[in-house]
């Protein structure tokens, strides 16, 4: 069934898509640091503290990770190849430092702040380029993160 408002040849309007999806391969690549972050935590969680925050990582991991791949294919609906940059993904992440349940959750809460203050200046900068579906993606995102940060802050109260 056709609808009379697209056509058939319709092409997706530029939307500054290079710069877009750069910002987008940048909060894929964080997210993944991230992902391997909140496991290290989740595998090495001791004390008191071990349930809570054993399950809280998983759940947040296990979002991120879908995530991960919802940002990879926004990233090839723009028309770039979708990748992440494995120095930065790794560089000053020490998964076998030998950190107490108080260091993990500072690491994660920072982690979860930058990660969304990162998609908050994406949210922007799709709402200038006109693209409202990059936007809602990164609110969505931005929202995941200010919850798990919450979250964090309230554990370690």
């Amino acid at each position: 069934m056709k609808h009379s408002r697209y056509s058939e040849d319709a092409k997706p309007v530029d939307r500054n898509a290079g710069v877009i999806a750069d910002a987008l391969s940048d909060a894929l690549t964080d997210t993944y640091r991230l992902v391997l972050k909140t496991h290290a935590c989740h595998w090495n969680v001791a004390g008191s503290m071990f349930y809570p925050l054993h399950q809280m990582t998983e759940a947040h991991y296990t979002d991120m990770f879908a995530a991960a791949d919802v940002l990879a294919e926004r990233i090839k609906a723009l028309g770039k190849r979708a990748s992440v940059k494995p120095v930065r993904m790794i560089d000053g992440l020490d998964t076998d430092a030998d950190l107490t349940v108080h260091e993990m959750i500072r690491g994660l809460l920072a982690d979860h702040e930058a990660l969304s203050q990162r998609f908050y200046a994406l949210v922007e900068a799709a709402e200038i380029s006109g693209d409202p579906v990059t936007a809602d993606l990164a609110t969505e995102r931005a929202a995941f993160h200010d919850k798990a940060a919450w979250m964090l802050r309230a554990t370690a109260a």
